[in-house]
């Protein structure tokens, strides 16, 4: 059936230039997430052809598609697969990142609520292809409905023979378990989450040695890759990974899914092939341009811990083009070039109402409760970002503190065991540098030769919270 003859509920259709495969059955009309109705709509084909395929040559065809894991580092997922030591002896796991928790995203739990078979099938397939007989689905505790609709999946799929022993006589078992988190961000991080799984404090390990390919779940060998990326694999082993690899831009293959919220008149998901659409017609044509009577002031394009774009900004790339802020690709290399990253998808549009030492002081808050504390500069870092710029909204901070948060998270940055530290210092040092003076702008001059605010002084002498 082609995506054309697709009957979408009322007011859920997908936009002319959305290109839809993982959100194919998102808000169909008459689509629900049992396996009968997968299966009429022929689920399970993939796995059915997977399985009578050499492993090695389900990898290469997931290498030759070149797609890159949605999850927000959009490191190619084939090399990842290849990782796997080749004299490997230990048991292989695989394990689903479906934590979800990047504020400005929201896209995996669709997926899960009304396609469950999907993510099941490329997760088969998935773990077949690496030699994982064990899975996880680590699902965020904030899904519960999630997790409910996937044990179902799950049991549907067993029934079935598409999960557990002797899977379709192929002689391949396989094992797939939902654990549910705790509602922790850091446990989107795949080292913490494993940590999580095992059931200690979710602490990122560090890499290297620990790289979860050679040393991951119980110190052997495991995969992760978060619901997005395994759900494109179904496509790919549909579709053949050279022809996959034509949709979007080179070296940005195959479709995401954007996620949009903030002040447009249509906020929402939509699923287009990398590169292929601009911020500008994602901004006016798919979202219907700005809220009335308001003019864009700034974007976050993928997820909060991506580097805010000033709407005045141009960027010149290396290949001497001269790109404005609508201008952009959404693909992962020129967001990059652009001084950002396309990240998870998530766009975060800010008008001229919004106040920029507001929009970075919510930042500050998520970030500073949910640093895990291992390390010394993200836990007393971004605590101290946070009283900073709780000063500057507050109408109580100097000119200088304005300074005072740049010096703060550039001393954040390379510095801890994980990437959270650059997730909560690149927002602090994207809003200073490009807002400084709208920032000082609420500051007080006249309070700048105080050493330090009073509630700071107290904090420092563990006085107040």
């Amino acid at each position: 059936m082609s995506v054309e003859s697709v009957q979408y509920l009322p007011g859920k259709q997908p936009h002319a230039r959305e290109r839809r495969l993982t959100f194919r059955n998102v808000d169909r009309a008459g689509f629900d997430p049992s396996i009968e109705c997968y299966l009429r709509d022929g689920g399970y084909e993939q796995l059915h052809k997977a399985v009578t395929m050499e492993r090695q040559a389900i990898i290469n065809e997931v290498k030759a598609s070149g797609l890159r894991g949605r999850g927000g580092a959009g490191f190619p997922t084939g090399v990842k697969w290849g990782f796997i030591p080749p004299t490997n002896t230990k048991p292989v796991y695989l394990i689903c990142n479906a934590d979800e928790s990047e504020p400005g995203t929201f896209k995996d739990r669709y997926i899960m609520h009304q396609d469950p078979h999907q993510l099941v099938e490329g997760m088969v397939i998935s773990c077949f292809a690496v030699k994982a007989s064990l899975a996880y689905i680590y699902i965020r505790e904030e899904f519960p409905e999630a997790a409910k609709i996937l044990e179902k999946a799950l049991d549907e799929a067993r029934a079935k023979n598409f999960l557990g022993k002797n899977i379709l006589g192929s002689g391949y078992d396989l094992e797939i378990y939902i654990h549910r988190g705790a509602g922790a961000y850091i446990c989107g991080e795949e080292t913490g989450l494993i940590e999580s799984l095992e059931g200690k404090r979710p602490y990122p390990r560090i890499k290297p040695p620990y790289f979860p390919a050679a040393l991951g779940l119980y110190m052997c060998p495991t995969i992760v890759n978060n619901v997005e990326s395994l759900c494109h694999v179904k496509h790919i082993i549909a579709m053949g990974g050279a022809e996959y690899a034509k949709l979007g831009t080179p070296n940005n293959t195959g479709t995401r899914i954007l996620c949009v919220s903030g002040d447009v008149q249509r906020p929402g998901y939509f699923e287009v092939e990398v590169g292929k659409v601009t911020m500008g017609e994602v901004i006016n044509d798919m979202c219907g341009g700005m809220k009335s009577g308001r003019t864009l002031k700034a974007i976050i394009p993928g997820g909060s811990s991506a580097k805010v774009l000033r709407a005045d900004e141009k960027f010149k790339l290396k290949d001497g083009r001269e790109l404005g802020i609508m201008d952009i690709p959404m693909d992962f290399d020129t967001m990059a070039a652009c001084g950002s990253m396309a990240g998870s998808g998530g766009v975060i549009i800010m008008d001229d109402s919004r106040s920029m030492s507001w929009v970075l002081n919510n930042l500050n808050a998520f970030y500073a409760h949910e640093s895990c504390g291992q390390c010394t500069p993200c836990r007393e870092g971004s605590l101290w970002m946070k009283k900073i710029s709780d000063r500057i909204v507050a109408g109580n901070a100097s000119p200088s503190d304005v300074d005072e948060l740049e010096r703060l998270a550039n001393n954040i940055e390379g510095r801890t065991i994980c990437a959270f530290g650059e997730a909560c210092s690149w927002p602090t040092q994207s809003f200073v540098q490009k807002f400084r003076e709208e920032m000082k702008a609420g500051t007080k001059s006249e309070i700048e030769d105080r050493i330090v605010a009073g509630e700071t002084e107290l904090a420092a002498a563990g006085l107040v919270g």
